[in-house]
């Protein structure tokens, strides 16, 4: 079997296509269906980048989160018929996610609804992350259609009908603090602030039916603590609280902010139980590592969830992985430096480039290494020797093929979407800069 340099999350599947056959299963998760969850509270599912919650109400409609944009919601609103009736009398933002906020002005129609939120929704930042460096994107938006498979917690992100805020309604009822109980149109409800992907996510709780409306706080993949695509990281201590306080309802049914429905309080429990053990294990192990003085580079390698958690349905590593939380979780509590003095002034990339690459031999025995690096199936070794040669001529053509078909194998391979994506986007981005240069 051939070996991989440096992979280290169990998302990759050095020999064969599990990861991608995997991925593609996990799309089952998106397709398109309206779900009852209880008397009077449907999910409509796949239709958007989020689910959208209907609440039966007295004379009319609640609805929470309300899909990327107005088309989506149109199309929501048409599979919930009947079911939905006017007026609706609220919505309710779980948190400021453009694709939990963009259909409000479907739904609120000509009604006028109250609009409620967390206050801190009303001052959260934009979620924009990094740049994308050489064209690389984890939502895999501009991919074809023929290596795109989805991206994690959506079967897509804006590939047809772009996220806009074209139809978000601004709050026009907000609370501040833990929590807030209030009754609309005849139905009794809890709004719970439960950080997590964002800090003003909220969980609506119905305890008269027992269902939780959970937002980003709970999905059906491993967490995305430390987002590849380069935001904070997610501030676990507080995620970890968070989905205590929603295991103490002991709810029956519960609706996450993407993804299908969970039905019976036995299930309900066990998958919150495990996302929050999940979480708590990685957190405990790479704050215990801190202690110890160990880098980020060793706990990536030793930190692995135990093996009932690992095989867990609610915890596989399709959008956050184990190895990038760790990284989060360390940088965020023992900051950039991971103690080796070696690296507190270290060489540039091209510095320490010039010297690797006259180590092999010049230029040229570098890429004979690269190209049989290829062959023996050693794809991240391939595209970080070919990075060594770019980085000292970047017009180097032939390094930049093996980099590009390093990263075709290496994305090809994942299971993680937004790795996958990330991968395939770079290489798609690098292929059309060099025919472009080539055409010159």
């Amino acid at each position: 079997m051939a070996t991989t340099l440096g992979m280290t999350a169990p998302a990759f599947a050095a020999d064969d296509f599990s990861g991608r056959d995997r991925l593609r299963a996990h799309s089952q998760e998106f397709r398109k269906r309206v779900e009852k969850v209880s008397e009077g509270v449907y999910a409509a599912i796949g239709y958007s980048a989020s689910n959208v919650t209907l609440i039966q109400a007295e004379g009319g409609s609640i609805i929470v989160d309300t899909s990327a944009n107005p088309v989506d919601a149109k199309a929501i609103v048409e599979a919930f018929g009947d079911r939905m009736t006017h007026p609706v009398h609220a919505i309710i933002y779980t948190h400021n996610h453009p694709d939990h906020t963009g259909g409000a002005t479907v739904f609120a129609g000509g009604d006028k609804p109250r609009i409620y939120s967390h206050k801190l929704l009303v001052t959260a930042k934009p979620d924009i992350g990094r740049g994308r460096r050489d064209g690389g994107d984890a939502f895999g938006i501009a991919l074809p259609d023929d290596q795109f498979v989805n991206a994690g917690t959506q079967l897509e992100y804006g590939r047809v009908t772009p996220h806009t805020r074209e139809g978000f309604l601004p709050p026009t009822q907000t609370f501040d603090g833990e929590e807030e109980s209030l009754t609309i149109a005849g139905v009794p409800m809890q709004l719970i602030l439960t950080p997590s992907e964002a800090d003003e996510n909220v969980s609506v709780w119905l305890p008269d039916r027992k269902v939780l409306i959970a937002g980003d706080v709970f999905l059906k993949t491993f967490p995305n603590i430390a987002p590849l695509r380069g935001l904070p990281t997610r501030p676990v201590e507080k995620w970890i609280a968070s989905l205590d306080k929603l295991i103490a309802l002991n709810a029956d049914f519960i609706v996450p902010g993407h993804m299908g429905t969970i039905s019976g309080a036995d299930e309900a429990k066990d998958a919150l139980t495990s996302y929050r053990d999940g979480i708590k294990f990685v957190y405990d192990k790479t704050m215990e590592g801190i202690s110890k003085g160990k880098t980020p580079d060793e706990l990536v390698q030793e930190i692995n969830l135990p093996a009932e958690l690992r095989q867990h349905p609610y915890l596989q590593e399709y959008y956050g992985t184990v190895a990038w939380a760790v990284r989060g979780i360390y940088s965020q509590n023992a900051g950039w430096f991971d103690g080796n003095p070696t690296h507190i002034f270290p060489l540039t990339d091209k510095e320490r480039a010039a010297k690797l690459v006259a180590m092999a031999g010049g230029p040229a025995k570098m890429m004979e290494h690269a190209q049989a690096s290829l062959s023996d199936g050693e794809f991240q070794w391939a595209a970080e020797q070919a990075d060594y040669v770019i980085a000292l001529e970047p017009q180097n053509g032939a390094a930049m093929m093996i980099k590009i078909r390093a990263l075709r194998e290496l994305g090809g391979r994942q299971m993680n979407a937004t790795a996958r994506n990330y991968y395939l986007t770079v290489a798609q981005s690098l292929e059309n800069g060099a025919q472009d240069s080539r055409s010159k």
